[in-house]
Parts: C-alpha cells; structure tokens; sequence
C-alpha cells in the first residue's frame, strides 16, 4: 500500500487531556472541549446477604426514600408471623440490623417505603376473615418498630402476591385488592399515615365483578397511578389510569395489553407519562415479555409487546424496576437456567424494547423476587429454595459508561497527563497504537474504552484494521 503525505498525523487534532490518557486508548470529547478516555464497567452483582431469619415468600423490598437503606419484609418459616429489618446498601453490599417479628398471620404481603422514617406493611389477614389490613413501621437508624393492625377492608380480601401497593407521597399510598366479599371486584383505596397510624379514604372500583384478580399499581406522581389486572371473565388482561384527589381515587378507561389472561405480571413507571409492564404472554408459549405504556390525561396507548425469556416464564411473577427515564430491570426465575434467579435489564426509545444480556443473581433455585432502587443500585430479595429457605438480598449495579453516539473523536497518539495538550488521532488517520487485529475486519469501541469485533451500546465505529497494528479510524 502507497501512501501520500504524512497520514499518521494530518488528521490529528489537540486537545487538554482531563484525566491521564494512555497512548492507543479510546478518547471522547467533553462538554469543555477537553479530551477523556473513554471508560465504564460491565453490569455486576454484588455479594448476597442472608436476611437475619429463615422465611418464605421471598423478601420484599422497599426503599427509604432519600437514603442508602430499604426494609426487608417476609413470613416466618416456622409460623405466619411477619419479620422486618432495616437493610443498609455500601457500594454493592447490603447489611441488615436486627429483625422485628410481627405477631399476625401475613399472607399475600408487600412493603412500602414511605419516607426515610416510615413504612407500611399491607397484607390479608387469613386469620381473621381474610380482612385487609395494614400496619406503620418506623425507622430509626437500623432499627424498626411497628404500630397496630389498622383494617382497610372487613370484607375478604385477595391481594396480588406482588406490587399492590405504591407511594404517591412521605404519608400517603395508594393499594389495590380484589373484594371477594363483593363480587370480586377490583378496587383501590388511598392511605394516609399520621404517626404510627394509618386511615383509609373509601374504596372505589374499577374492575368488573366475578372477574377481577391480581390487581397491581405503580405511582406517575403524587396523583396519578398506573393499575394493571386480569380479567378472567374476558380471558385478557386490562390496565387503567387512577387520579387521586385527597383520599378519593377515580378511573379512566381501560384498555387491553394482553389477549389471554395473565396471572403473573409487574407494573412500574419510568417517567410522568410512560410505565413498563413485564408478564407471562399465555398467548406466545407463556414467554416472559414487556410491553411500554404511554398516557395522555388518563387514556393509553400501548407499544408492541417485546419477549424478554423466551420459554415458559415460571408460575411466579417477575419484578420490574425503575432504573431511570429509558432503562428498567426484570428479575425473575429462569426456567432456561436450572431456575436461577435471573434479570435483565431493558432500554427504551419510544415504545421500542432493547435489551441486554441476561444476568444471574444467584446461583441456586430462587423462588419470589422483588426488586427496588436504592439510590442507583438495584435490590434484589429473593427466597433461595434451600431448607429451611433462605431469604436474602443482593445488589445488581447496571453497565456503565462515558460514550455516547456522539462523543467517540478518536485514539490518543501517545502517553498524556492531566492538563497536558493531547495529540488524539481522528478520523481518517491511522492509529498505530493497538495490537491483536485482524486486517480487513470493523472494529467497534466498547463501553470500557476497548475495541471489539461486535457493537456494544452505544454503537460506535472504532475503525477497519489494516494490519495486526494499525486501524483507519471512522468514529
């Protein structure tokens, strides 16, 4: 190959290196105009904390809002007793404080972090009528307290094993529940808490009778839920915008995201006007999928359904979490893998899905999951199925990275430190700095500043390699 003029260095620009820069490594630009490598982490999990008592039913998570700590919720493994403790996120590890038993029979239970200080347990109560009740927890450092069963319905009630519930603000909540005392219909009720107490507006129906099960809730702000259900009389699955003024709570009209009835799905909003929604399609083989939500006012639209796990999503619901705008996780049990608990983490744009490689969370038959958020790394507690079960939690922390689509301008030209003007090789030149190329074969910048013959996300065109040395660098 002839070569005319001097093409290693008529393409190179200058630029203030911020940080230190190794020669051949993969730069961005920054918003200042001086240079960076580019750098990040893969998706990792942190190491499992066993809560401190054995349970079942997994371990529900919520957070505290405005701090690093979540309480962990679950039954006993020896009665139906409930147990509580304060659990504390440290980079990716979690410790618990001492555990706070709750004398009653829980059943279909779920926790809400209210504020830093304050929680509530929501559960039927199969030893007194199936009644619904609900019971305030406070927080003081790692410790927990709880005031006394308040009963929102005397009726019986029938909870969702997951996400009937949501905080809509530091006092008030908002939970949904099938009344098998009136013709199984759907309802919902708004909470405010006042000290160790809890009160309860008038419960208000939007799921017809005889049909309604499974009903679960997510909060788009301090007035607005998402609630999602089945229809079993109609053989599909209904979703419906709720609008909440003082304690009342009233609906707009639903619509249909899944055709054949659905028993095991999660609901969770990712901005003021779009949710996600991850269930088992009995329609497609039972595959796990997810689907976005868009409201306007209180009327939905729906994008087109996305599989996720494509083989029969085990009989227990995923959980989905907010991560933040356009990324959300699902953990479920994998039934393709031994049934590990497993997650995976989607990426929207519009009501497209993408999503990444599917990750263990742990290494044995993990039973139910719930997720929550504690600051930017995700909770998982789970039901490890082992004797007795054990109940713990760990942490997921999402890939991570400085790239964009825009902001890859090339490779640095030699060894820089901080402050220095860096020569950065840019389009068109030739970086001579690598090693291990194939010559002829398109290489693409990773999210850890490397380069590899397949695109990460971002997609980013390193180059084409002319030899095991050199790559003609695109950008």
């Amino acid at each position: 190959m002839k070569s005319f003029g001097n093409i290693a260095k008529d393409g190179q620009v200058r630029a203030v290196a911020s940080g230190t820069l190794t020669d051949g490594k993969a730069v961005i630009v920054n918003s200042d105009g001086t240079v960076s490598v580019v750098a990040g982490s893969a998706a990792s999990v942190g190491t499992a904390a066993p809560a401190p008592w054995a349970g079942y039913g997994g371990l529900d998570v919520a957070v505290l809002p405005t701090t690093s700590k979540f309480v962990g919720f679950a039954q006993g493994d020896t009665s139906d007793d409930g147990g509580a403790a304060v659990g504390t996120v440290s980079g990716t590890s979690i410790s618990f404080g001492s555990r706070v038993t709750i004398s009653d029979y829980f059943e279909n239970n779920t926790i809400v972090g209210l504020s830093s200080t304050k929680c509530v347990v929501l559960y039927t109560d199969y030893n007194d009528s199936n009644k619904g009740k609900a019971i305030v927890g406070t927080i003081s450092g790692t410790s927990i307290s709880f005031g006394s069963p308040v009963v929102f319905e005397t009726g019986q009630t029938n909870l969702a094993k997951l996400s009937h519930s949501t905080r809509l603000s530091d006092t008030k909540l908002v939970m949904v529940f099938t009344d098998t005392s009136d013709s199984s219909k759907a309802k919902a009720i708004v909470g405010t808490v006042s000290g160790t107490s809890i009160s309860f507006g008038s419960a208000a129906t939007f799921g017809t009778s005889n049909s309604s099960l499974y009903s679960i809730v997510s909060a788009f702000s301090d007035t607005k839920v998402i609630i999602a259900w089945q229809d079993t009389a109609n053989t599909r699955d209904r979703a419906i915008v709720g609008t909440v003024s003082g304690t009342s709570i009233s609906f707009g009209t639903a619509v249909t995201y899944a055709s054949a009835s659905v028993r095991h799905h999660s609901v969770n909003t990712l901005s003021d006007s779009k949710f996600v929604l991850a269930y088992q399609d009995n329609s497609n083989s039972s595959y796990g999928t997810a689907v976005i939500g868009t409201i306007s006012g209180t009327s939905i639209t729906l994008g087109t359904p996305v599989v996720f796990q494509a083989a029969t999503l085990s009989n227990k619901p995923p959980s989905v979490t907010k991560l933040d705008s356009t990324n959300f996780v699902i953990a479920f049990r994998d039934t393709q893998n031994s049934n590990y608990g497993a997650l995976i983490q989607g990426t929207v744009s519009g009501t497209s899905i993408s999503y990444e490689t599917k990750v263990v969370f742990t290494s044995h038959t993990s039973t139910e999951n719930w997720t929550t958020t504690v600051n930017d790394t995700v909770v998982i507690g789970y039901n490890k199925e082992t004797s007795p079960a054990a109940l713990q939690a760990v942490t997921y922390s999402p890939p991570s990275t400085n790239l964009t689509t825009e902001n890859f301008i090339g490779f640095s030209d030699g060894a820089f430190a901080t402050t220095q003007s860096a020569a950065i090789n840019t389009t068109n030149t030739i970086d001579r700095n690598q090693s291990g190329l194939t010559a002829g074969q398109t290489y693409f910048v990773q999210n850890d500043g490397t380069i590899g013959t397949t695109a990460a996300d971002p997609s980013v065109t390193a180059g084409t390699a002319i030899s095991a040395t050199e790559l003609i660098v695109k950008g």
